[in-house]
């Protein structure tokens, strides 16, 4: 098996999210192993988010929602952290960021509440606390200002972790710009960056890693499958500060989430080993458009959620039919000529808001370049 590449060459660098123009999509250079973990991810999002709102009415629904908590929003996380560069913040960066995270927040934010108002719902403008699935957005943002910094710490991950064990005794760190997430996923972040730089390469090469990844995953299906019902939706949520809702009581919750953010790495990391690191038809061009079914899928499946559609799926043909929906949800949001056309939302042009790149700065520096001169000269 081939050596997976710690991280495609065209995305070196602060590139902001996994996701691109369909020409350099289908580039021969990109790497496919992450596109085809994209795909999975985003697929199983898709799906929970169409079938969410019943899940809870069926024991294997249920179960399949817990068991695959870690290959959702916990892969995610990890992907976009290898995705993104803890060099310094310079101006190209913080172009980078307002292009592909700030004004896409904010637009996708705007038609959330255009759409909720249209089906029913007062209008609401949401600022500090995006909606729905927009919140790993204002997420990201932070992650990739604060990860110059967490990678200059002696001991990184122990220091992010701490953090998120202890964010959750503090009520002022919830919903309210994405606080608790951003701060509880910043060692899955971190991590996701160490795996772009090469952490891990013997466990993504080593024959007996395969079937001890499958292993893990079975284990997690099989755990879900017995404990379901005593897995708290509070566990996985990272929303909210802690609640005595085990035997631990408060005293030990940190110990609930420090298992449930260890499973979810090495989760991740089985998922890893078993997604196929060559190129695979149709995968590997639709897993380059996750970000896109990120952003476009909550504003498909809202108005059939809102409308009690979903709500009437009661039958085993009928779940089936959601579940299918989901992926082949996906699969329409990711492909090139859905990308093509979102592409100025999901990647709006900021040539109207920024100086050109090293447009004032550049006049500046020039300025004090010829002052310099003329001050040599004159001497």
């Amino acid at each position: 098996m081939d050596s997976p590449s710690p991280r495609p060459a065209e995305t070196h660098g602060p590139t902001g999210p996994p996701d691109r123009a369909s020409a350099r999509e289908e580039s021969p250079a990109r790497n496919p192993w992450w596109d085809n973990t994209r795909f999975v991810s985003a697929s199983l999002i898709v799906v929970l988010h169409t079938m969410g709102s019943i899940m809870d009415r069926y024991g294997p629904l249920h179960a399949f929602h817990v068991a695959a908590w870690a290959f959702r929003v916990p892969a995610f996380v990890v992907l976009a952290g290898v995705f993104s560069s803890a060099g310094p913040l310079g101006p190209r960066h913080l172009r980078t960021l307002l292009r592909s995270i700030v004004l896409p927040a904010l637009l996708f934010s705007l038609l959330f509440s255009v759409e909720s108002y249209a089906l029913g719902s007062p209008f609401a403008l949401h600022i500090t606390q995006l909606p729905w699935t927009l919140w790993f957005l204002m997420s990201l943002f932070f992650w990739r200002l604060l990860l110059p910094l967490v990678a200059q710490l002696r001991h990184p991950l122990l220091v992010t972790t701490a953090v998120a064990l202890a964010v959750g005794y503090v009520e002022e760190f919830g919903l309210q710009f994405s606080a608790s997430r951003t701060l509880v996923y910043m060692p899955l972040f971190y991590f996701g960056w160490r795996l772009g730089q090469g952490m891990c390469t013997k466990w993504f090469e080593s024959r007996w890693s395969l079937p001890t990844a499958a292993a893990g995953v079975l284990a997690a299906g099989l755990a879900a499958w017995q404990w379901h019902w005593d897995i708290k939706g509070t566990w996985l949520s990272m929303r909210h500060a802690y609640e005595a809702d085990t035997a631990l009581g408060m005293g030990g919750a940190w110990l609930v989430r420090l298992a449930v953010l260890a499973s979810a790495a090495a989760l991740v990391l089985c998922l890893l080993r078993l997604v196929p690191q060559r190129r695979l038809p149709l995968i590997s061009v639709l897993g380059a458009g996750g970000f896109t079914v990120y952003l476009l899928h909550p504003l498909v499946i809202l108005p059939l959620r809102e409308k009690g559609l979903i709500e009437r799926a009661d039958t085993l043909p009928e779940l089936i039919a959601l579940l299918t929906g989901g992926v082949l949800l996906t699969a329409l949001l990711a492909s090139p000529p859905v990308r093509r056309l979102a592409q100025p939302l999901t990647r709006p042009p900021v040539a109207w808001l920024l100086e050109p790149a090293g447009g004032r700065a550049g006049r500046q520096d020039l300025r004090q370049a010829r002052s310099r001169r003329a001050h040599e000269d004159a001497g």
